[in-house]
């Protein structure tokens, strides 16, 4: 019975901590790191006072907990999207999906997400612990794209897969502080020059190009 009720209480105690992790996300996104304090994400989750100073004490804590859940959500997402499609059948399925996935980090809750990552990659620089979790990881949507790339004879394609998700990332922070949309056509430009140099296909036409 003991062990029963002390299972319980941890497992309360993590979805607690998720909870508090991403009312905390949405404070960061709506707040900045300066609205960012206990007593905002004890409000943003509808908590008692005090909540989050009992599960995450300190301000590094609380930063940790909410980087954590940060990519937790983001890994999740990718790897659901790489399941989806294991391996795109051409140049335009890829660029559809990552236009898909850039659509999904500038609206809604994915928006969100996208200001408080942007918020924590720029702490990050003076905070080695939050910069060693934001290091990106592989996923089924990372492995996707790069088999995809190296099927088409790309020199390097775990490097290229790298630009290439980068280079999408700038264009989404572009878009998210600047304002406007995405461009079909800006997703196939990168994606053609992720395949430059590809066996046979100089010149990629990434429209259909590579469905053959």
């Amino acid at each position: 019975m003991h062990g029963s009720a002390g299972h319980g209480s941890a497992t309360r105690g993590a979805d607690r901590r998720t909870l508090l992790a991403d009312a905390a996300i949405g404070v960061l996104a709506d707040a900045g790191m300066r609205g960012l304090t206990h007593r905002a994400v004890d409000a943003a989750a509808g908590l008692p006072v005090g909540t989050t100073s009992a599960y995450l004490r300190t301000r590094q804590a609380l930063l940790t907990a909410l980087v954590r859940r940060l990519v937790e959500l983001d890994q999740g997402e990718l790897q659901a999207m790489g399941e989806q499609v294991p391996t795109p059948r051409s140049a335009t399925e890829l660029a559809e999906g990552i236009a898909l996935l850039a659509e999904r980090r500038l609206t809604g809750e994915g928006r969100r997400r996208s200001l408080a990552r942007y918020a924590c990659a720029v702490e990050s620089v003076r905070d080695p612990e939050l910069r060693e979790i934001l290091v990106p990881r592989e996923n089924a949507g990372h492995a996707a794209v790069r088999s995809f790339i190296a099927a088409q004879g790309v020199a390097d394609p775990a490097a290229r897969t790298l630009t290439l998700l980068a280079c999408v990332d700038g264009l989404v922070f572009d878009r998210l502080v600047g304002g406007g949309t995405l461009r079909a056509d800006e997703i196939q430009g990168l994606v053609a020059a992720a395949l430059r140099g590809a066996d046979g296909a100089d010149g990629l036409d990434v429209s259909g190009g590579a469905d053959a």
